[in-house]
């Protein structure tokens, strides 16, 4: 059985390299055209009511903390290969499940993925495992029930298939 250590930051070569070509374009590109924003600002002279030149220092300040926010992340990562994170018949990191929700009887479809991956934007949105939902999953198998808590309320969900 797979464990989960706290602070190292699991993720894919594919991953990796999203992360390394995101900051690379953060540092070289977008730097550099805030640095024109905020020179092209400049030169209108009157700062105190310049909204160009506090939007320019506005983006500056969250590229900034983007860039501190992905080298915090490179300095944790770990990469695992998809193989090592496989079993047959159990919901672990990288499987595909159909879940039923008991109550309104929807059937939902997700991906399993570190958090460091997670979308809900993908064909088939991949959940985090540290999400409530992600967490309930782990471990399980085909037609074994879960309870999801939030914040509002208690849902139960089955599980349809695993692929």
């Amino acid at each position: 059985m797979w464990k989960a250590v706290k602070n190292i930051i699991y993720v894919t070569l594919e991953w990796l390299k999203n992360l390394e070509d995101e900051l690379k374009y953060l540092k070289d590109a977008k730097r550099l055209e805030i640095a024109e924003k905020l020179k092209e600002a400049i030169s209108f002279w009157d700062l105190s009511e310049n909204s160009e030149y506090e939007e320019a220092r506005n983006e500056q300040a969250q590229v900034e903390v983007k860039i501190a926010e992905i080298e915090e992340q490179l300095k944790n990562v770990k990469i695992i290969k998809e193989s090592e994170w496989t079993e047959e018949n159990r919901i672990v990191i990288w499987k595909e499940v159909k879940i039923l929700n008991l109550d309104t009887k929807e059937e939902w479809i997700y991906k399993i993925v570190w958090k460091t991956e997670s979308t809900i934007l993908a064909d088939v949105p991949k959940i985090s495992n540290d999400s409530p939902i992600g967490k309930a999953l782990l471990g399980k198998n085909v037609w074994d029930t879960i309870k999801v808590k939030s914040y509002a309320w208690l849902t139960e969900y089955k599980v349809v298939s695993i692929k």
